[in-house]
């Protein structure tokens, strides 16, 4: 097999014993307290936060554009509709912006 595939399948194992040791560790407690909670709560925020803000920082007037299209989809639509607007924008200002 190669390298690539080797890589993919050690990040699936990574991601799924990661998820399934929190988990375990959540689940021993009877209750969680209200701070846990909300800390939890906000960790896809801020995972999402890491994966934009980088591209942000050194993006051209393309992914500016989508990136304000997907800010006022959000607004309105749910996730898939953010999502597509977002894409599209990038896609067709690729294409054609440059």
């Amino acid at each position: 097999m190669s390298t690539t595939l080797w890589i993919i399948i050690a990040g699936a194992i990574a991601t799924y014993l990661t998820r399934v040791g929190g988990h375990l560790v959540i689940s021993r407690f009877e209750n969680v307290h209200p701070r846990v909670e909300a800390g939890l709560n906000a960790v896809p925020a801020a995972v999402l936060t890491t994966l934009v803000a980088p591209a942000a920082l050194g993006a051209g007037p393309a992914e500016w554009a989508a990136l304000v299209v997907t800010a006022l989809a959000s607004l309105r639509g749910g996730l898939m509709a953010m999502f597509l607007a977002g894409a599209a924008v990038l896609i067709l200002a690729r294409q054609f912006v440059g």
